[in-house]
């Protein structure tokens, strides 16, 4: 009994790792519920989560193979697609999104003394890069808010919580936000200016991302992924599982008070705006993003097509398995 045992526990395979870039914050909670609650290494796969500080970087990271995944915002994938990024790359790219974390979330938050679109003229905004991420998003906002480009200037700060520190610094006086980092700003007597799905549409945030190369070589790993984060996004949206869901929320940002936790898990789990339950990519929202980058991004390109920036295939296969 006890050798087959020893031969059972020798011949389980190791988990394989996985190196996944993220933006820190709240935004990275189904990450965090599929390695504590097991989702993961059920699946056979142990993420190694790494911090960006911002897009460039994380694009850089991504096709230098040093990272296999990250959770981007799917403007990033068609900008740099497109020849559109904000830096130029040393190679060709061929990144694509293969499922859905987040739609909507996203907020034009102000600081205390800005009262409405007129008075951010003259002042700084902070963008995580000049020419990709929310800042066509925001340049939009602005844009239908009255304001000209030569209005305002753009800083590239850096990502969102970066860019909320510096709000609630007084160091630039607007920002594009994701939930749940507009909580804190807010508490402080940061003013929400819109909500960009109010004024823009449906809007597709953050999506996973990854070289279409390193997903044809590892398809099982990949699968094995999606697997796993669409059980930790159906977890966390079971009521009975909301106040362990804090538990873990807090566990990787202990600083994080009780009350601003469970705001921030209900925030990240609404029904109009938050985590994607199913984990499926909108075309309604993919198409926002195509439509203002077709009319600010440069060089000027007519995008309206999603299909060229995904491939759903991985997606499928993990949902068949489940």
């Amino acid at each position: 009994m006890q050798s087959s045992i020893v031969r059972s526990f020798m011949s389980t395979p190791a988990p394989t790792e996985l190196r996944v870039m993220v933006f820190p914050g709240g935004a990275n909670l189904p990450l965090w519920v599929a390695e504590d609650k097991g989702f993961s290494s059920r699946a056979g796969i142990k993420l190694a989560l790494t911090p960006t500080p911002n897009s460039v970087a994380l694009v850089r990271a991504l096709m230098s193979g040093e990272q296999h995944i990250a959770l981007s915002a799917f403007d990033n994938v068609v900008a740099y697609q497109e020849g559109q990024g904000e830096v130029a790359l040393d190679e060709a790219p061929d990144l694509f999104a293969f499922m859905a974390f987040s739609r909507g979330t996203l907020r034009l938050v102000v600081g205390p003394e800005v009262k409405s679109y007129a008075e951010l003229r003259g002042k700084t905004l902070g963008v995580d890069a000049i020419a990709t991420g929310y800042s066509m998003a925001l340049v939009k906002l602005l844009q239908l808010g009255g304001l000209a480009p030569g209005d305002y200037a753009l800083d590239s700060v850096g990502g969102t919580a970066m860019r909320a520190e510096a709000l609630m610094q007084g160091k630039i006086a607007g920002t594009m936000i994701t939930s749940p980092l507009e909580l804190a700003p807010e508490a402080q007597g940061c003013r929400r200016l819109a909500n960009a799905v109010d004024v823009l549409g449906p809007y597709q945030t953050i999506v996973g991302a990854a070289r279409r190369s390193w997903a044809a070589a590892h398809r099982e790993t990949l699968i094995a992924f999606i697997r796993a984060n669409l059980e930790a996004l159906e977890w966390l949206f079971e009521p009975a599982n909301r106040a362990e869901a804090v538990v873990i929320y807090r566990k990787h940002l202990p600083n994080a008070p009780q009350a601003a936790a469970e705001r921030a898990v209900a925030v990240l789990t609404g029904e109009r705006e938050g985590f994607v339950r199913d984990g499926r990519l909108e075309r309604e929202a993919m198409s926002t993003v195509l439509r203002i980058r077709s009319e600010l991004g440069r060089p000027a390109k007519k995008l309206d097509d999603p299909a060229g920036y995904v491939d759903e295939s991985y997606y499928r296969a993990a949902k068949s398995q489940r």
